[in-house]
């Protein structure tokens, strides 16, 4: 006896950090507005019928010998893919069984017609919300409670499906987005107890910007995407980074003045590392001079680590010509960095703000003055908060505060200031004025260490002082950073935390 057919194959995409090109991320209005269009232009059930199609053809590929199948669905259209998918699957002679966890009679008409075609396929549909009893690792469980209408915590049933979900022995497939979480800020209305985390996420129609940032990439696992043929030219809300191309090669006949001169000013007493780490960074990223200027007691007339770098003492530093330059001013700077900060804000050519500079910044409205001034005159510029920076500058209370909305916190810092901004975290923002904001799909926790910080800013600097525009510096740097960790952890079996002089080395090509 034969069995019967497979569900027509849809052009699933595995979304990487290694992606070519960019990804368009539209937010929950956009996503909708593009439904409605397709819809109208598209015979009825068409966009079901293909996003269950890609929903069972996944399912089928990540767990080709599942005893079990359980398919949560809730009382929407995401619930009615999963229903499409269960058909689906019920049709290529799988275990399936369905919990429809809302009242038939209320489905959407799209949704109604699919648990239609699951019980003509045969397939078990039952209200209770929680699982076979006897799932083992290796069966799957689809998740397809809630989709890109859910603003809430799930609650009632719907939370006894997340908790089963949450507890599945096996593989977990989220339809669309993992129930919970927040598809434009990645945020988790419910905290993570009521959230689905889930090995895979098959992203329909549109990509989230919510699957990429604050707590998304943890709960959407490997993320897919199928557009269900449906293409639209509008602008995005955000830009997913791909792989971005390094400076052009080097020519014989260039020397280190092609490559630009960088200077560090950071370092206060006890924090001395801080500054060089930056300072070494900046070496590796191919700048052509590099120039340290602790801003502690007593500095240092050598970096042992990297006898490359020119320190330089205040006066000396004062000497340089800092509108040539580009000048990374923060780095373990403490206090000590407000006396330089005003110089920097007026001189400098290209100039980097991180940690302690960041937050003199915010603390003094006479820099914030100086800062908006420089915007004003088109002078690049690139922060690199984190989120408590960043709420610190945006007068907000707390770092909750950003993180509620990092796309949006990363746009306002980059309008007020007319400069680029890089709001680091899980899928760190980078955002400038007038233009979509990016996100940052390479890295890890591994990055989580004293030091890393640091080294961003200075291999962005490194970078930057070669040529490129700040935008693409930025993408650039913070998406090389990440790789560096995201190769790191690829391999070692079991990645300990990775330390910031390790990630220099790998930044400058060492094997992880």
């Amino acid at each position: 006896m034969s069995r019967p057919p497979a569900p027509t194959p849809r052009p699933v995409r595995r979304v990487t950090p290694a992606a070519a090109s960019a990804w368009p991320l539209h937010g929950t209005a956009a996503s909708r507005r593009i439904e409605q269009q397709a819809q109208q232009a598209l015979p009825a059930h068409t966009l079901m019928q293909r996003a269950g199609a890609a929903v069972a053809q996944l399912a089928l590929a990540l767990a080709p010998h599942a005893r079990r199948i359980w398919v949560a669905c809730g009382p929407g259209n995401n619930g009615g893919d999963g229903l499409e998918a269960a058909m689906h699957l019920r049709r290529a002679g799988r275990p399936v069984q369905v919990s429809l966890l809302g009242d038939p009679a209320r489905l959407p008409a799209d949704a109604r017609a699919s648990l239609q075609r699951a019980q003509e396929a045969g397939v078990p549909v039952g209200p209770d919300p929680l699982p076979p009893a006897d799932a083992r690792p290796g069966d799957l469980a689809i998740d397809a409670l809630l989709g890109l209408g859910s603003s809430r915590a799930p609650e009632g049933v719907l939370a006894q499906a997340v908790a089963g979900l949450r507890q599945w022995p096996g593989t977990v497939l989220c339809v669309d987005l993992p129930t919970g979480l927040a598809a434009d800020t990645g945020q988790l209305p419910g905290g993570t107890e009521r959230a689905v985390h889930g090995h895979h996420t098959l992203s329909l129609l549109t990509l989230k910007p919510g699957l990429f940032t604050a707590s998304g990439r943890d709960c959407a696992g490997q993320v897919w995407f199928d557009d269900l043929d449906v293409h639209d030219d509008a602008a995005p809300d955000a830009w997913l980074c791909a792989r971005e191309d390094a400076p052009p090669a080097r020519r014989h006949a260039q020397h280190k003045g092609s490559f630009g001169d960088v200077l560090v000013l950071g370092g206060a007493t006890g924090m001395t590392g801080a500054a060089l780490l930056a300072g070494r960074a900046a070496i590796a990223a191919g700048a052509g001079r590099v120039f340290v200027s602790p801003l502690g007691e007593a500095p240092l007339a050598l970096d042992p680590q990297a006898p490359e770098l020119m320190l330089r003492d205040a006066d000396h530093a004062a000497a340089l010509d800092w509108s040539t330059l580009t000048v990374t001013c923060g780095c373990g700077g403490g206090t000590a960095v407000r006396a330089v900060l005003p110089k920097a804000l007026g001189s400098a050519g290209r100039l980097v703000l991180d940690a302690d500079a960041l937050n003199a910044i915010a603390a003094d409205p006479m820099l914030q003055s100086l800062l908006e001034a420089r915007g004003r005159r088109g002078a690049p510029t690139v922060l690199t908060p984190h989120p408590l920076e960043a709420a610190r500058l945006l007068a907000l209370d707390g770092a909750q505060a950003v993180q509620r909305d990092r796309l949006g916190a990363a746009r306002a810092l980059s309008e007020r200031y007319r400069c680029v901004v890089v709001l680091k975290g899980s899928g760190s923002v980078i955002a400038a004025a007038g233009e979509a904001p990016w996100i940052n799909l390479s890295g890890n926790a591994a990055l989580a260490t004293a030091g890393t910080g640091d080294v961003l800013a200075g291999w962005l600097a490194g970078l930057w002082s070669q040529g490129l525009e700040a935008l693409p510096a930025a993408r650039l740097a913070v998406h090389t950073h990440g790789a560096a960790a995201d190769a790191w952890v690829a391999a070692h079996a079991r990645p300990g935390p990775l330390t910031a002089s390790r990630l220099i080395g790998l930044l400058a090509g060492d094997a992880p």
